[in-house]
């Protein structure tokens, strides 16, 4: 099994479009990202935990899941790294690969020493635009493949039903 840890606010932070819904909403930044971890969640079959820093968000520890994908937001005093760290040490064994996405330098070898793999935000940018690109490429293809009505009708015919249909015949 595969795990990708999402380091939320640094994704929010290297993504141009979340980075300027930051500057106006923060929590539609949020739902975006986690929008855009449910469409790579369902497109690679990856288990998705995506981490927030309570800094930013008051409170307890709060889990949720949103579609597939499992959102966490840390304990006031604890860092979205920290918990990160804790959740790859904890999550890493023989039959899972746990990848880390955040662009933050420190953390990336922290990671990567505990045997996870590392994925800077533009890479998971780029992967992000690669799936959206194939599952649009998927829906044109169902799409032109599928008929336009179950019974085959001729041009001619279906153009006068359709002129019927507006209340021109």
């Amino acid at each position: 099994m595969d795990i990708l840890l999402v380091d939320g606010y640094n994704i929010i932070g290297a993504w141009p479009d979340l980075q300027k819904l930051k500057m106006d909403n923060l929590s539609e930044a949020r739902d975006q990202l986690i929008e855009k971890m449910a469409e790579y969640q369902a497109y690679t079959g990856y288990r998705v935990i995506v981490v927030f820093d309570a800094h930013l968000v008051k409170g307890i520890e709060n889990k949720q899941k949103n579609y597939r994908v499992e959102v966490i937001y840390t304990r006031e005093n604890e860092t979205a790294d920290e918990r990160i760290e804790k959740l790859a040490i904890s999550l890493n064994n023989i039959k899972t690969q746990v990848h880390v996405a955040t662009s933050d330098f420190t953390e990336q070898w922290a990671i990567f020493g505990q045997g996870s793999l590392r994925k800077s935000a533009r890479e998971l940018l780029i992967e992000m635009e690669s799936i959206e690109g194939s599952i649009q490429k998927k829906v044109k293809n169902i799409e032109e493949k599928r008929p336009i009505s179950k019974i085959p009708i001729s041009k001619d015919v279906m153009e006068k039903l359709e002129k019927w249909r507006r209340g021109n015949l």
